[in-house]
């Protein structure tokens, strides 16, 4: 790749961001188009968040991406931010236009992207389960319920946290019911026969301790259901392994959601649609080349 003097930076503020799939994707979307940008990784204390959020403007940035711990103290830099990111308090994709800073989340859409795309499935009227309750969780909730979703129940082994997302969604979204399950309890698992959407929103299971496993009762799941995991590295988890034994039900990891994301951040940079199989290949490459 080669960079010119009139080469656009995009970039990813977090801390750390060694881990980041996402400079692979979008620099492979940049090289295949031809554009004239390049993407990279900020390491970025929380102390210089808003030092490093000016300098967005001040460098002339295309914009950039935020992850932890970031998402959602950036919100208070920004000079306006979508109704969704407002909901959800948080926000992960920025776009300089002229000096003015406007943030968007693009992860609860790039998950129902990732739902209708790779499942078929459009939450609509639909009931949704959700296993956990953090930053993830609520991105996704926000989105489902202001999608339409007919219910959302949450379940987290720190209920108060469950409860508080679950308010969240009752008086800021459409959604006529959300409302939580104790974990374990029997209201967890008439919910598990319930939902349409199994959503595991949690980090268990992902590398390098791709051997941990939700204590979650498969033996409830019932066919023509939906089974997503966040997790995306390993690609199958345990938690999809043990899915997939039930019968009926179709299975989805968190590549979908990390490769769509980073797709609508792509488009909202560039205004150019994102190359998105070069985009998903990129991803599964450097996937199936990790050591597990």
């Amino acid at each position: 790749m080669l960079i010119s003097g009139a080469t656009r930076v995009c970039g990813l503020f977090g801390c750390p961001v060694e881990h980041s799939f996402s400079p692979i994707m979008q620099n492979a979307a940049f090289s295949f188009l031809g554009l004239d940008y390049i993407y990279v990784p900020y390491c970025v204390a929380p102390a210089e968040l808003e030092s490093a959020v000016k300098a967005v403007i001040s460098l002339g940035m295309a914009g950039v991406n935020i992850t932890i711990p970031h998402k959602e103290k950036v919100c208070c830099y920004l000079d306006q931010i979508t109704p969704g990111a407002k909901i959800a308090g948080a926000v992960n994709t920025i776009v300089n236009n002229k000096g003015k800073l406007y943030g968007y989340n693009t992860d609860g859409a790039g998950f129902l992207r990732s739902l209708k795309e790779e499942a078929n499935f459009f939450p609509a009227g639909k009931a949704v389960l959700i296993v956990g309750a953090g930053g993830a969780a609520r991105s996704i909730a926000v989105e489902l319920a202001i999608s339409g979703a007919r219910s959302v129940t949450i379940v987290n082994r720190k209920h108060e946290r469950a409860l508080a997302l679950a308010q969240l969604l009752t008086e800021q979204t459409p959604i006529k019911k959300a409302d939580t399950a104790l974990w374990a309890g029997a209201e967890f698992k008439e919910s598990i026969k319930k939902a349409d959407l199994i959503v595991q929103a949690t980090p268990l299971g992902m590398y390098p301790k791709e051997d941990v496993c939700l204590d979650f009762p498969f033996e409830y799941l019932q066919p023509g259901q939906v089974i997503c995991d966040l997790v995306y590295n390993p690609p199958v988890t345990k938690f999809l392994k043990n899915a997939c034994l039930a019968e009926g039900v179709k299975v989805i990891n968190g590549i979908g959601m990390l490769l769509y994301q980073g797709v609508l951040a792509f488009e909202y940079w560039t205004g150019v649609q994102a190359p998105v199989e070069i985009m998903r290949k990129s991803l599964e490459e450097f996937l199936d080349a990790q050591v597990y």
